[in-house]
């Protein structure tokens, strides 16, 4: 299988962009990714765009379907759950190690940056801001293998399209629940900032349940439909 160290650097391109239209909501659950297509839209050739195809594949993000070819997988009822859990799991260690590692400066940082996020209300750029914040409390946790890990998840949350932080209220109040997180890294009290990650990350699987279920065509999904 093809890895990102293995592909050209038009190759990384084209999958960073294709990674960005995923997280922004331009490609979708059950999009098909047709080469000609994608290489027209990027401004590129075939090549390379075959290749983000199959670092998407290698990422579980893309499948390929008899006689339809590429398309973006569909998350089933079973897979959202799992994943907001093991995101609750690893980024609330993630908050634990940070209130054991960070230092000051980096916890200054954080600081600003949720104000700004606060500032900024739901707009895009506070949504790229909480991106950013996530990334640094994660690079202060001090751990490569977690990192490595979260990242990974990240990729697959990203068939789920834009952020929660869209919803009505939402950017406020993941605003409060970070100020909870870094009141309690600032006290070195690691239990206390790993349940207040775990409690923001409930949080947002609350919104995102609640906004999958209300789109048309989805049911409940406790026999393996669709939410």
């Amino acid at each position: 299988m093809t890895t990102e160290d293995e592909s050209t650097p038009q190759g990384n391109v084209a999958y960073a962009r294709l990674l960005t239209e995923l997280r922004e909501g331009r490609l979708n659950p059950g999009d098909r990714l047709r080469e000609t297509e994608l290489a027209e839209r990027l401004g590129m050739s075939r090549t390379p765009v075959r290749e983000a195809i199959r670092l998407l594949e290698a990422d579980d993000i893309v499948t390929h379907m008899p006689r339809q070819g590429a398309s973006v997988r569909t998350l089933d009822y079973a897979e959202v759950m799992e994943l907001y859990e093991m995101r609750a799991v690893l980024e609330g260690t993630a908050a634990r190690l940070a209130a054991r590692a960070a230092s000051e400066i980096e916890l200054e940082e954080l600081y600003e940056m949720n104000r700004q996020m606060a500032a900024l209300g739901n707009g895009a750029e506070a949504f790229i801001l909480n991106r950013q914040f996530h990334g640094a409390m994660l690079d202060a946790a001090r751990n490569r293998f977690l990192a490595r890990s979260i990242r990974s998840l990240q990729k697959t949350l990203m068939i789920l399209g834009p952020t929660t932080l869209t919803e009505p209220d939402r950017a406020e109040k993941a605003v409060e629940e970070h100020f909870g997180v870094l009141d309690a890294i600032k006290a070195r009290d690691g239990s206390l900032a790993e349940a207040a990650m775990r409690a923001h990350i409930a949080a947002a699987q609350r919104v995102r349940v609640r906004a999958l279920r209300a789109q048309p065509d989805r049911t409940s999904g406790h026999d393996g439909d669709l939410l």
